[in-house]
């Protein structure tokens, strides 16, 4: 669609020499004077005003804020036939795009009407974006302040709009999620459906039919068709969280149905077309999971065209306060409550902790300090994260070999990076919880 022009001038001819100027690649409005320009107010907003500064009944400097108001988004050059360089000074103060003298060479003026386009569809797409972000992750934007996150974002910005797999990288509670939504919600599939699939939580029987759908009859408890979730992105996205944790033998199916765009169900015979985006994400580095034979190379380069790495928590202090307070805010009005903030012990405890499960875990702390809160400020005693502190670190008993010193150590080590958090401890030592279990007992080691 052609941006739209609005020129606010009296000179007659100079509106037609504007006109014929602008007329094959936007469509041009006219206003003779400032009444006529304030009739136009409640009607569609356009993208550019070229507005004089001396009108017949208005004095144009002084309409430029009325139009700000109006039409926030529209962009204003002034056309005046007085250089001085107070009147742009004032004119820029007043929110005016450029500033442009009469007479004035055509070729910079269409490339001052067309920056100033570009601007402006550039100021909405970030509009956009911050509400987006806002709906989608319950806080606003500007609790990111960190370098990284306004990366992460303005990657986003630029990728969104194409069509090629994306995989989200990160540890859990990053925000893996609210990424994929946000993709989705600035591609060109948004009218579409995004569908999602946790590729951990299924079983290996199950995920194949979860993925490409089945027929009746093709496996015990297969009483009926059924519709896969590539059929049901139809259009949209899909979007394979943990798709690490995806059986190998799935992953070579996947690989097949992303490199011919067609998928087939289990237990059918013929195959049919798909047409979706693939956002994948994973909370693993994707070389570890490669070489640990989690994650096949051959997939891995077909779901990594763009890659979108999302930093932990503890990488970016300076966003823990700013998300700490806006979920304060958040959680205070929906419990009704009036909480002005937290103590200054409280704040040197949030924002020294590690936060292993990162923004989620933030989240849920704040959740639970505003329901336990009984002042107007949460003080330390209210949140229920502590220093990791390891009782028995040089045990009673050192009759250990060189070998178990060396994995007691390697579990003290980790519980203190993971902040005492066990069901990680685990997961990173690559071991199972209750093993974990019977090593810290076995070890001496209490949390």
């Amino acid at each position: 669609m052609k941006g739209k022009v609005l020129i606010v001038d009296d000179d007659a001819d100079l509106r037609k020499v504007l006109r014929a100027l602008l007329e094959g690649d936007y469509q041009v409005s006219e206003a003779e004077s400032g009444a006529v320009l304030q009739k136009l107010f409640g009607q569609d907003q356009p993208d550019v005003v070229l507005l004089d500064v001396k009108l017949p009944d208005s004095d144009g400097l002084e309409l430029l804020p009325q139009i700000k108001k109006m039409w926030p988004e529209t962009e204003v050059i002034v056309l005046t036939g007085c250089d001085d360089i107070s009147l742009a000074v004032e004119a820029g103060k007043r929110g005016a795009y450029n500033f442009v003298t009469k007479p004035f060479d055509t070729n910079k003026l269409l490339a001052d009407v067309k920056c100033a386009l570009e601007r402006k569809e550039q100021n909405e797409e970030n509009s956009a974006l911050r509400r987006a972000l806002e709906t989608m992750s319950g806080v606003p934007t500007a609790v990111f302040q960190s370098a990284a996150m306004r990366e992460v974002v303005r990657t986003v910005e630029r990728i969104a709009r194409s069509d090629v797999a994306i995989l989200i990288t990160g540890e859990s509670g990053t925000g893996k999620e609210v990424i994929a939504d946000l993709v989705h919600a600035f591609s060109t599939r948004s009218k579409g459906r995004i569908i999602k699939i946790n590729c951990a939580a299924l079983p290996r029987e199950l995920i194949e039919s979860e993925l490409f759908g089945s027929v009746k009859g093709a496996f015990t408890g297969a009483h009926s068709d059924r519709e896969g979730l590539f059929r049901q992105a139809e259009g949209g996205s899909l979007f394979l969280d943990e798709i690490s944790e995806m059986p190998v033998d799935t992953q070579s199916k996947l690989l097949r149905v992303l490199q011919d765009q067609e998928v087939r169900p289990v237990g059918g015979k013929t195959a049919y077309k798909t047409n979706c985006r693939i956002i994948a994400a994973t909370n693993r580095k994707p070389e570890e999971a490669i070489k640990d034979g989690k994650l096949r190379e051959d997939l891995y380069y077909r779901i990594s065209a763009i890659s979108v790495y999302l930093p932990p928590l503890r990488e970016r202090r300076e966003d823990i306060m700013p998300l700490a307070n806006a979920f304060l805010k958040r959680f205070a009005a929906q419990a009704n409550r009036i909480l002005k903030g937290f103590s200054s012990d409280a704040i040197e405890r949030l924002t020294a902790f590690d936060w292993p499960g990162n923004v989620r875990q933030l989240q849920n702390e704040v959740q639970r300090a505003v329901l336990l809160c009984e002042g107007e400020i949460v003080e330390a005693s209210d949140l229920s994260i502590t220093k990791v502190r390891m009782v028995g670190e040089e045990p009673q008993d050192t009759n250990f070999t060189l070998l178990e010193g060396v994995e007691r150590n390697a579990i003290i080590q980790m519980l203190r990076e993971t902040g005492g958090n066990k069901l990680e401890t685990a997961k990173r030592l690559g071991i199972g919880r209750q093993t974990l279990y019977n090593k810290i007992k076995a070890y001496g080691i209490e949390v």
